[in-house]
Protein backbone atom coordinates (compact mmCIF):
# COMPACT_ATOMS: atom_id res chain seq x y z
CA UNK A 1 0.00 0.00 0.00
CA UNK A 2 1.46 3.35 -1.23
CA UNK A 3 1.97 5.94 1.87
CA UNK A 4 2.31 9.50 2.67
CA UNK A 5 4.49 8.69 5.46
CA UNK A 6 6.08 5.09 6.88
CA UNK A 7 8.65 6.17 9.61
CA UNK A 8 11.81 3.63 9.62
CA UNK A 9 10.94 0.33 11.96
CA UNK A 10 14.14 -1.14 11.79
CA UNK A 11 17.35 -1.09 9.90
CA UNK A 12 18.17 -3.00 6.77
CA UNK A 13 19.81 -6.01 6.43
CA UNK A 14 23.47 -6.54 4.40
CA UNK A 15 21.91 -9.40 3.44
CA UNK A 16 19.08 -10.52 0.64
CA UNK A 17 20.75 -8.16 -1.77
CA UNK A 18 20.60 -4.77 -0.40
CA UNK A 19 24.62 -5.50 0.39
CA UNK A 20 25.92 -6.07 -3.23
CA UNK A 21 23.70 -3.26 -4.38
CA UNK A 22 25.03 -0.70 -1.97
CA UNK A 23 28.89 -1.93 -2.42
CA UNK A 24 28.10 -1.33 -6.07
CA UNK A 25 26.60 1.87 -5.72
CA UNK A 26 29.57 3.20 -3.35
CA UNK A 27 32.02 1.62 -6.45
CA UNK A 28 30.06 3.60 -8.91
CA UNK A 29 30.64 6.63 -6.93
CA UNK A 30 33.95 6.49 -6.19
CA UNK A 31 34.62 5.63 -9.77
CA UNK A 32 32.33 8.78 -10.92
CA UNK A 33 34.72 11.67 -8.36
CA UNK A 34 37.53 10.29 -9.92
CA UNK A 35 36.04 11.13 -13.83
CA UNK A 36 34.58 14.11 -12.87
CA UNK A 37 37.22 15.48 -11.32
CA UNK A 38 39.76 14.14 -13.85
CA UNK A 39 37.78 15.15 -16.60
CA UNK A 40 38.18 19.47 -16.31
CA UNK A 41 41.74 18.77 -15.72
CA UNK A 42 42.38 16.75 -19.07
CA UNK A 43 40.30 19.57 -20.37
CA UNK A 44 42.14 22.46 -19.45
CA UNK A 45 44.93 20.56 -21.35
CA UNK A 46 43.71 20.04 -25.12
CA UNK A 47 41.74 23.84 -24.95
CA UNK A 48 42.18 27.11 -23.15
CA UNK A 49 38.92 27.85 -24.52
CA UNK A 50 36.73 28.45 -21.80
CA UNK A 51 33.50 27.77 -23.36
CA UNK A 52 34.78 24.70 -24.17
CA UNK A 53 35.74 23.76 -21.01
CA UNK A 54 32.83 24.09 -19.51
CA UNK A 55 30.65 22.37 -22.31
CA UNK A 56 32.28 19.32 -20.96
CA UNK A 57 30.41 20.06 -17.28
CA UNK A 58 27.44 21.15 -19.34
CA UNK A 59 27.00 17.95 -20.72
CA UNK A 60 27.00 16.40 -17.82
CA UNK A 61 23.62 18.01 -16.95
CA UNK A 62 21.94 17.74 -20.73
CA UNK A 63 20.96 14.37 -21.01
CA UNK A 64 18.82 14.65 -17.47
CA UNK A 65 16.82 17.48 -19.52
CA UNK A 66 16.40 15.65 -22.93
CA UNK A 67 16.30 12.14 -21.85
CA UNK A 68 15.23 11.82 -18.11
CA UNK A 69 11.84 11.19 -18.57
CA UNK A 70 11.90 8.25 -21.40
CA UNK A 71 14.61 7.00 -18.96
CA UNK A 72 12.43 6.89 -16.56
CA UNK A 73 9.82 4.86 -18.87
CA UNK A 74 12.08 2.39 -19.94
CA UNK A 75 12.81 1.47 -16.05
CA UNK A 76 9.04 0.88 -15.64
CA UNK A 77 9.33 -1.31 -18.84
CA UNK A 78 12.13 -3.86 -18.13
CA UNK A 79 13.73 -6.05 -15.67
CA UNK A 80 15.68 -3.55 -13.54
CA UNK A 81 18.57 -5.63 -12.25
CA UNK A 82 19.53 -6.16 -15.43
CA UNK A 83 19.21 -3.15 -16.88
CA UNK A 84 21.50 -2.03 -14.27
CA UNK A 85 24.46 -4.46 -14.79
CA UNK A 86 23.82 -3.95 -18.76
CA UNK A 87 23.91 -0.13 -18.38
CA UNK A 88 27.55 -0.47 -15.94
CA UNK A 89 29.06 -3.00 -18.51
CA UNK A 90 28.41 -0.20 -21.62
CA UNK A 91 29.92 2.42 -19.65
CA UNK A 92 33.01 0.28 -18.53
CA UNK A 93 33.93 -0.18 -21.66
CA UNK A 94 32.90 3.12 -23.54
CA UNK A 95 35.64 4.63 -20.37
CA UNK A 96 37.72 1.81 -20.32
CA UNK A 97 38.12 2.46 -24.41
CA UNK A 98 38.67 6.50 -23.78
CA UNK A 99 41.65 5.74 -21.09
CA UNK A 100 43.40 3.73 -23.87
CA UNK A 101 42.59 6.86 -26.17
CA UNK A 102 44.11 9.14 -23.44
CA UNK A 103 47.33 6.62 -22.97
CA UNK A 104 47.87 7.03 -26.29
CA UNK A 105 47.45 10.95 -27.07
CA UNK A 106 44.32 10.27 -28.94
CA UNK A 107 41.70 12.95 -26.42
CA UNK A 108 40.34 15.24 -27.57
CA UNK A 109 37.98 18.05 -26.67
CA UNK A 110 34.98 17.29 -29.00
CA UNK A 111 36.04 13.24 -27.28
CA UNK A 112 35.48 14.51 -23.62
CA UNK A 113 32.05 16.53 -24.25
CA UNK A 114 30.96 12.79 -26.40
CA UNK A 115 32.02 10.99 -23.69
CA UNK A 116 29.81 12.96 -20.87
CA UNK A 117 26.86 13.28 -22.64
CA UNK A 118 26.81 9.74 -23.72
CA UNK A 119 27.39 8.40 -20.18
CA UNK A 120 24.47 10.82 -18.36
CA UNK A 121 22.47 9.61 -21.14
CA UNK A 122 22.89 6.15 -19.76
CA UNK A 123 22.90 7.08 -15.90
CA UNK A 124 19.24 8.52 -16.89
CA UNK A 125 18.06 4.61 -17.45
CA UNK A 126 20.43 3.33 -14.59
CA UNK A 127 19.36 5.45 -11.68
CA UNK A 128 15.88 5.77 -12.10
CA UNK A 129 15.83 1.51 -12.17
CA UNK A 130 18.23 1.95 -9.43
CA UNK A 131 15.09 3.77 -7.25
CA UNK A 132 12.21 1.56 -8.77
CA UNK A 133 14.70 -1.73 -7.68
CA UNK A 134 15.53 -0.84 -4.40
CA UNK A 135 11.91 -1.68 -3.05
CA UNK A 136 12.07 -5.27 -4.02
CA UNK A 137 15.41 -5.67 -2.02
CA UNK A 138 14.31 -4.13 1.61
CA UNK A 139 11.06 -4.10 3.48
CA UNK A 140 9.05 -1.19 3.58
CA UNK A 141 9.81 -0.06 6.97
CA UNK A 142 13.44 -0.45 6.21
CA UNK A 143 13.79 1.66 3.30
CA UNK A 144 14.79 5.23 4.71
CA UNK A 145 17.36 3.66 6.51
CA UNK A 146 18.73 2.13 3.19
CA UNK A 147 18.39 5.32 1.14
CA UNK A 148 20.38 6.86 4.25
CA UNK A 149 23.11 4.24 4.07
CA UNK A 150 22.98 4.68 -0.01
CA UNK A 151 23.41 8.12 0.07
CA UNK A 152 26.36 7.93 2.71
CA UNK A 153 28.31 5.39 1.42
CA UNK A 154 28.04 7.30 -1.94
CA UNK A 155 28.78 10.24 -0.51
CA UNK A 156 32.11 8.95 1.69
CA UNK A 157 33.49 7.73 -1.45
CA UNK A 158 32.29 9.66 -3.94
CA UNK A 159 32.97 13.18 -1.65
CA UNK A 160 35.77 12.27 0.94
CA UNK A 161 37.82 9.47 -0.94
CA UNK A 162 37.41 9.81 -4.72
CA UNK A 163 38.54 13.56 -5.44
CA UNK A 164 41.77 13.16 -3.11
CA UNK A 165 42.41 10.12 -5.26
CA UNK A 166 42.88 11.86 -8.04
CA UNK A 167 46.47 13.68 -8.21
CA UNK A 168 47.59 10.21 -6.39
CA UNK A 169 46.43 7.99 -9.78
CA UNK A 170 47.87 11.30 -11.93
CA UNK A 171 51.37 10.07 -10.96
CA UNK A 172 50.48 6.67 -13.02
CA UNK A 173 49.69 8.76 -16.02
CA UNK A 174 46.29 10.97 -17.32
CA UNK A 175 44.35 8.27 -18.20
CA UNK A 176 45.07 6.15 -14.94
CA UNK A 177 41.87 7.67 -13.45
CA UNK A 178 39.46 6.95 -16.43
CA UNK A 179 41.39 3.02 -15.98
CA UNK A 180 40.57 2.64 -12.30
CA UNK A 181 36.79 4.22 -13.29
CA UNK A 182 36.08 2.08 -15.76
CA UNK A 183 37.38 -1.12 -13.57
CA UNK A 184 34.62 0.36 -10.82
CA UNK A 185 31.62 -0.11 -13.26
CA UNK A 186 32.82 -3.66 -14.34
CA UNK A 187 32.77 -4.44 -10.83
CA UNK A 188 29.67 -2.47 -9.90
CA UNK A 189 28.26 -4.83 -12.87
CA UNK A 190 29.12 -8.36 -11.91
CA UNK A 191 27.85 -7.13 -8.08
CA UNK A 192 24.20 -5.94 -9.26
CA UNK A 193 24.22 -8.99 -12.21
CA UNK A 194 24.43 -11.68 -9.16
CA UNK A 195 21.14 -10.29 -7.04
CA UNK A 196 18.83 -12.42 -7.06
CA UNK A 197 15.22 -10.81 -7.50
CA UNK A 198 11.45 -11.91 -8.57
CA UNK A 199 10.69 -11.01 -11.84
CA UNK A 200 8.87 -7.73 -11.70
CA UNK A 201 5.19 -7.43 -11.51
CA UNK A 202 3.50 -5.38 -14.21
CA UNK A 203 0.31 -5.26 -15.52
CA UNK A 204 -0.21 -5.95 -19.03
CA UNK A 205 0.34 -3.24 -21.42
CA UNK A 206 -2.82 -1.94 -23.48
CA UNK A 207 -2.87 -2.84 -26.80
CA UNK A 208 -1.20 0.30 -28.95
CA UNK A 209 0.59 1.54 -25.76
CA UNK A 210 3.74 3.47 -26.30
CA UNK A 211 6.47 5.04 -24.67
CA UNK A 212 5.05 8.45 -25.32
CA UNK A 213 1.73 7.42 -23.65
CA UNK A 214 3.44 5.65 -20.94
CA UNK A 215 5.54 8.81 -19.92
CA UNK A 216 2.11 10.94 -20.10
CA UNK A 217 0.78 8.27 -17.99
CA UNK A 218 3.59 9.26 -15.36
CA UNK A 219 3.52 12.54 -15.03
CA UNK A 220 -0.54 12.46 -15.28
CA UNK A 221 0.08 10.75 -12.23
CA UNK A 222 2.52 13.25 -10.39
CA UNK A 223 0.39 15.78 -11.61
CA UNK A 224 -2.88 14.87 -9.89
CA UNK A 225 -1.24 13.26 -6.69
CA UNK A 226 -1.43 16.08 -4.56
CA UNK A 227 1.70 14.73 -2.33
CA UNK A 228 3.59 13.47 -5.39
CA UNK A 229 3.20 17.00 -6.82
CA UNK A 230 4.49 18.91 -3.45
CA UNK A 231 7.73 16.52 -3.56
CA UNK A 232 8.65 17.33 -6.83
CA UNK A 233 7.54 20.96 -6.73
CA UNK A 234 10.19 21.32 -3.63
CA UNK A 235 12.46 19.62 -5.14
CA UNK A 236 13.07 21.43 -8.32
CA UNK A 237 12.73 24.64 -5.82
CA UNK A 238 14.87 23.73 -3.58
CA UNK A 239 17.79 23.08 -6.41
CA UNK A 240 17.27 26.21 -8.16
CA UNK A 241 18.53 27.50 -4.68
CA UNK A 242 21.25 24.75 -4.43
CA UNK A 243 22.37 25.81 -8.02
CA UNK A 244 22.65 29.78 -6.84
CA UNK A 245 24.65 28.94 -3.63
CA UNK A 246 26.77 26.07 -5.48
CA UNK A 247 27.63 28.29 -8.73
CA UNK A 248 28.54 31.12 -6.78
CA UNK A 249 29.99 29.60 -3.48
CA UNK A 250 33.73 30.24 -4.43
CA UNK A 251 32.89 33.88 -4.88
CA UNK A 252 31.22 33.95 -1.32
CA UNK A 253 34.59 32.15 0.25
CA UNK A 254 37.03 34.10 -1.56
CA UNK A 255 35.66 37.72 -2.29
CA UNK A 256 33.21 37.89 0.66
CA UNK A 257 35.12 36.65 2.98
CA UNK A 258 38.90 36.89 1.43
CA UNK A 259 39.52 33.24 2.65
CA UNK A 260 41.53 32.33 -0.60
CA UNK A 261 41.48 29.08 -1.81
CA UNK A 262 42.61 27.02 1.42
CA UNK A 263 39.09 28.39 2.71
CA UNK A 264 37.00 26.86 -0.40
CA UNK A 265 38.46 23.92 0.32
CA UNK A 266 37.72 24.18 4.53
CA UNK A 267 33.76 25.08 3.47
CA UNK A 268 33.35 21.94 0.96
CA UNK A 269 35.17 19.64 3.00
CA UNK A 270 32.71 21.09 6.21
CA UNK A 271 30.01 20.43 3.74
CA UNK A 272 30.65 16.99 3.19
CA UNK A 273 31.15 16.06 6.64
CA UNK A 274 27.82 17.66 7.67
CA UNK A 275 26.38 15.50 4.89
CA UNK A 276 27.94 12.17 6.25
CA UNK A 277 27.13 12.73 9.92
CA UNK A 278 23.45 13.72 8.71
CA UNK A 279 23.27 10.06 6.48
CA UNK A 280 24.41 8.34 10.35
CA UNK A 281 21.63 10.27 12.65
CA UNK A 282 18.76 9.85 9.89
CA UNK A 283 17.13 7.18 11.44
CA UNK A 284 17.12 8.40 14.97
CA UNK A 285 15.60 11.86 13.98
CA UNK A 286 13.02 10.03 11.66
CA UNK A 287 12.23 7.65 14.41
CA UNK A 288 11.44 10.80 16.89
CA UNK A 289 9.75 13.15 14.40
CA UNK A 290 8.48 10.98 11.60
CA UNK A 291 9.31 11.58 8.04
CA UNK A 292 7.59 14.36 6.73
CA UNK A 293 8.74 16.43 10.05
CA UNK A 294 12.28 15.22 9.46
CA UNK A 295 11.92 16.97 5.78
CA UNK A 296 10.58 19.97 7.04
CA UNK A 297 12.73 20.67 9.93
CA UNK A 298 15.64 20.02 7.33
CA UNK A 299 14.24 22.55 5.21
CA UNK A 300 13.35 25.08 7.73
CA UNK A 301 17.22 24.40 9.37
CA UNK A 302 18.69 24.99 5.81
CA UNK A 303 17.18 28.06 5.25
CA UNK A 304 18.28 29.67 8.75
CA UNK A 305 22.05 28.50 7.50
CA UNK A 306 21.64 30.33 4.22
CA UNK A 307 20.45 33.63 5.96
CA UNK A 308 23.86 33.07 7.89
CA UNK A 309 26.10 32.64 5.04
CA UNK A 310 24.86 35.55 3.22
CA UNK A 311 24.59 37.63 6.29
CA UNK A 312 27.76 36.87 8.73
CA UNK A 313 30.57 37.92 7.77
CA UNK A 314 32.96 35.45 9.55
CA UNK A 315 34.64 31.96 7.71
CA UNK A 316 33.86 29.78 10.75
CA UNK A 317 30.74 31.00 10.89
CA UNK A 318 30.54 30.15 7.23
CA UNK A 319 31.88 26.68 8.46
CA UNK A 320 29.29 25.89 10.59
CA UNK A 321 26.73 27.02 8.67
CA UNK A 322 27.77 24.76 5.87
CA UNK A 323 27.82 21.37 8.40
CA UNK A 324 24.54 21.83 9.45
CA UNK A 325 23.26 22.74 5.76
CA UNK A 326 25.10 19.48 4.68
CA UNK A 327 24.10 17.59 7.66
CA UNK A 328 19.85 18.93 7.09
CA UNK A 329 20.24 17.90 3.79
CA UNK A 330 21.16 14.62 3.39
CA UNK A 331 17.79 14.47 5.76
CA UNK A 332 16.37 16.08 3.29
CA UNK A 333 17.54 13.93 0.28
CA UNK A 334 17.10 10.66 1.80
CA UNK A 335 13.62 11.70 3.31
CA UNK A 336 11.87 13.14 0.02
CA UNK A 337 13.56 10.07 -1.95
CA UNK A 338 11.84 7.62 0.21
CA UNK A 339 8.48 9.34 0.66
CA UNK A 340 8.59 9.49 -3.33
CA UNK A 341 9.21 5.59 -3.24
CA UNK A 342 6.30 4.98 -1.00
CA UNK A 343 3.78 7.04 -2.66
CA UNK A 344 4.68 6.09 -6.12
CA UNK A 345 2.66 3.08 -7.38
CA UNK A 346 4.62 0.28 -7.91
CA UNK A 347 4.04 0.12 -11.48
CA UNK A 348 4.82 3.89 -12.00
CA UNK A 349 7.89 4.82 -10.04
CA UNK A 350 10.34 4.83 -12.55
CA UNK A 351 8.72 7.78 -14.62
CA UNK A 352 7.72 9.44 -11.16
CA UNK A 353 11.30 8.82 -10.48
CA UNK A 354 12.30 10.27 -14.00
CA UNK A 355 10.32 13.38 -13.44
CA UNK A 356 11.40 13.68 -10.39
CA UNK A 357 15.10 14.06 -10.97
CA UNK A 358 14.62 15.79 -14.23
CA UNK A 359 12.74 18.32 -12.52
CA UNK A 360 15.94 18.38 -9.78
CA UNK A 361 18.55 18.43 -12.59
CA UNK A 362 16.84 21.27 -14.62
CA UNK A 363 16.41 23.52 -11.70
CA UNK A 364 20.25 23.80 -11.04
CA UNK A 365 21.43 25.35 -14.00
CA UNK A 366 18.31 27.92 -13.81
CA UNK A 367 19.65 28.61 -10.55
CA UNK A 368 23.13 28.84 -11.70
CA UNK A 369 22.32 31.41 -14.13
CA UNK A 370 20.10 33.72 -11.69
CA UNK A 371 22.89 33.46 -9.11
CA UNK A 372 25.42 34.13 -11.10
CA UNK A 373 23.45 37.49 -11.85
CA UNK A 374 22.43 38.44 -8.49
CA UNK A 375 26.28 38.02 -7.60
CA UNK A 376 27.26 40.30 -10.29
CA UNK A 377 24.13 43.16 -9.41
CA UNK A 378 24.55 42.87 -5.90
CA UNK A 379 27.36 41.39 -4.33
CA UNK A 380 28.70 37.93 -3.40
CA UNK A 381 27.15 37.11 -0.24
CA UNK A 382 23.26 37.76 -1.97
CA UNK A 383 22.80 34.33 -3.65
CA UNK A 384 22.81 32.69 -0.72
CA UNK A 385 20.29 35.05 0.23
CA UNK A 386 18.21 34.25 -3.18
CA UNK A 387 18.99 30.64 -2.38
CA UNK A 388 17.45 31.04 1.35
CA UNK A 389 14.12 32.49 -0.47
CA UNK A 390 13.64 29.47 -3.18
CA UNK A 391 14.21 26.99 0.51
CA UNK A 392 11.27 28.75 1.73
CA UNK A 393 9.27 28.09 -1.24
CA UNK A 394 10.28 24.82 -1.26
CA UNK A 395 9.14 23.96 2.62
CA UNK A 396 5.87 25.41 1.22
CA UNK A 397 4.98 23.22 -1.21
CA UNK A 398 5.77 20.72 1.20
CA UNK A 399 2.45 20.94 3.10
CA UNK A 400 0.08 18.30 0.97
CA UNK A 401 2.41 16.05 2.03
CA UNK A 402 2.51 16.68 5.66
CA UNK A 403 -1.35 16.20 5.66
CA UNK A 404 -2.12 12.51 6.62
CA UNK A 405 -5.29 11.92 5.49
CA UNK A 406 -4.09 12.71 1.69
CA UNK A 407 -5.68 10.08 -0.90
CA UNK A 408 -3.48 7.91 -3.12
CA UNK A 409 -4.59 8.19 -6.53
CA UNK A 410 -4.16 5.25 -8.21
CA UNK A 411 -3.25 5.59 -12.13
CA UNK A 412 -6.44 4.54 -13.40
CA UNK A 413 -8.43 5.39 -10.66
CA UNK A 414 -9.45 8.62 -9.50
CA UNK A 415 -11.36 7.43 -7.02
CA UNK A 416 -9.21 5.31 -4.91
CA UNK A 417 -7.54 6.26 -1.71
CA UNK A 418 -5.74 4.53 0.77
CA UNK A 419 -4.64 5.72 4.55
CA UNK A 420 -1.27 6.29 6.18
CA UNK A 421 0.47 4.23 8.37
CA UNK A 422 1.70 6.40 11.38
Amino acid sequence: MATVEDADTRAPTWRGGFGRLWSAAVLSSFGDALRTAALPLLAVTLTDDPLLIASVTACGYLPWIVFGLLGGAVADRVDQRRAMWAVDVLRGLLVAAFAVAVAYGHASIGLLIALAFTLTTLQTLFDNAATALLPSLVPQGALGSANARLMTGQRLAGGLLGGPAVPLLLTAGAAAPFAVDAATYLLAAALVASLSTPAPRRTPRPAGSTLRREIAEGLHTLVRDRALRGLCTATALCNIGMGALIATLVLLVTDWLHAGNAGYAVALTAYTAGSLAGGVANRRLVTLLGRTRAVLLAGGVQTAALVTMGSVRSLGVLIAALTVFGFMGMLWNVNTTTLLQERSPAGLLGRVSSAHRTLAVAGAPLGALLGGAAAAALGPNTPALLAAGFFVLSVAALIPVRRPDVPVVAPDDDGATAHVHR
